[in-house]
């Protein structure tokens, strides 16, 4: 290879300085500094790419179906013309405005609602703040988060203020087992898990060529090393797909990053079931990992789902937390934090809890109310008194009835039902009124 060393390089009067031919790679060496910012450059139509922090001052990106990536904390400034560009990372910011964007560019940073995990900063939990012995499969505290276990030992579920410092987190979900089984059953399984309706995913066109990659980010801490699964279920084409981690340091938060690729068969419903489960396994008996770990997407083999996972259940010193779980479209990004009353409204659409009170009413009438925000399907429907009011009966059966039938559902969004006072008793009452909680569920 030959070399060249000269101060300054000048183009003969009226004459373009040309570097190399069309094909040559033209390469600048690591370290050094390209420094065009006193000129107007343009770049190549087609394809620009730049790595790390990049600032673009004067630079013209040719018209072309220019794809523009790397641009990530990135500055555009100065005289910039961009046409035809998809600037398709985020923390994008424009200086100047000489910056012109032309043609069919667009600016993508992810957009709100970018997380399809809903309540991933553990910030809700309507159920309560902590559950102890837990031995079979439930929503317990958190929203949105379920637990499904079979014969792995006993937990309590809770939230705690323990989380990752200097992140913005407040609350985090934590798993403490109390009772032990170091020696798991073939079948036994053990996960906490969100379940999400296909309605939701529709745009990450599953099941076709433009089938979209996901990247899961979380913070997890746990006294319990090793190696541990994180699953991606379509529960509508009994697909599956797992990832490891590792918790390198005992019980120290530690942020993960696992990207799965666009599954081009089998497309999600659109409808408001469960179409897709993200799982992350805790611990599983040998029918789960008996085989090779399917990194893959590909039909579900139950032997290849787990493999490699610790026992987190084979001690009662062994605890586990999560929070900042975000599940996204393409490469990771900072965790999307919405507003409280944001968060809680989301979760109302699976689970609610209303207080209801009346005062001085008839002996029998129609009593209706509408829920705060429409529910993902008709709920189940349960009551509990509050304090010792008059009893409420349904007309026309012994005054011992007591039940809201699901029946009287009219609407995701609406119960009504009748009801009948004793007479003798509102007589004899030192109440004025009644007051009920409804507990409303149409979790996935």
């Amino acid at each position: 290879m030959s070399k060249l060393e000269v101060d300054k390089i000048d183009p003969q009067s009226g004459t373009d300085l040309e570097l190399g031919s069309s094909g040559d790679t033209i390469t600048i060496p690591s370290g050094a500094t390209l420094d065009a910012s006193n000129a107007t450059t343009t770049l190549p139509a087609n394809v620009v790419t730049t790595d790390g922090t990049q600032t673009l001052t004067n630079k013209t990106i040719a018209a072309g179906s220019n794809t523009v990536t790397g641009l990530t904390n990135s500055n555009l400034s100065g005289s910039a013309a961009i046409s035809n560009a998809n600037l398709a990372n985020s923390s994008i910011t424009i200086n100047d405005t000489a910056v012109s964007l032309g043609g069919s560019t667009s600016i993508s940073t992810g957009g709100m609602y970018k997380n399809i995990i809903i309540n991933g900063d553990m910030s809700i939990a309507q159920r309560g703040t902590s559950v102890s012995s837990i031995t079979t499969s439930s929503y317990n505290t958190l929203d949105r988060f379920k637990l499904t276990i079979g014969s792995a030992g006993t937990w309590t579920q809770s939230q705690s203020t323990d989380v990752p410092s200097g992140q913005g987190f407040a609350k985090s979900l934590k798993m403490d087992c109390t009772t032990a089984n170091a020696s798991l059953s073939s079948g036994a399984y053990f996960f906490l898990e969100q379940q999400i309706e296909g309605q939701n995913l529709q745009y990450l066109k599953k099941g076709t060529a433009n089938a979209e990659s996901l990247t899961l980010s979380f913070w997890v801490k746990s006294n319990k090393t090793g190696t541990y699964i994180a699953e991606l279920r379509d529960t509508d084409n009994d697909r599956a797909i797992s990832k490891s981690y590792t918790i390198s340091s005992a019980s120290t938060w530690e942020k993960k990053t696992i990207t799965y690729d666009g599954d081009t068969s089998g497309a999600f419903t659109n409808d408001n079931n469960t179409s897709l489960r993200l799982q992350f396994h805790l611990g599983a008996g040998s029918s789960y990992q008996s085989g090779t770990l399917q990194t893959s997407w590909g039909a579900r083999t139950q032997a290849d789902e787990v493999v490699g996972q610790v026992n987190l259940a084979d001690s009662t010193s062994n605890e586990w937390y999560v929070t900042g779980v975000q599940l996204e479209a393409g490469t990771a990004s900072d965790f999307e934090f919405l507003p409280y009353d944001v968060n809680l409204n989301r979760c109302y659409r699976y689970f609610q809890k209303l207080s209801v009170v009346l005062m001085n009413f008839n002996t029998t009438g129609l009593l209706g109310f509408v829920f705060p925000v429409e529910m993902r399907a008709n709920p189940s429907v349960s009551r509990a008194y509050v304090g010792n009011p008059n009893r409420m009966y349904n007309v026309g059966t012994a005054a011992t009835a007591d039940v809201v039938s699901p029946t009287t559902i009219v609407s995701k969004q609406t119960i009504r039902y009748w009801y009948a006072f004793s007479p003798s008793a509102w007589a004899t009452s030192t109440r004025s009124g009644w007051e009920t909680e409804y507990t409303l569920d149409s979790e996935l």
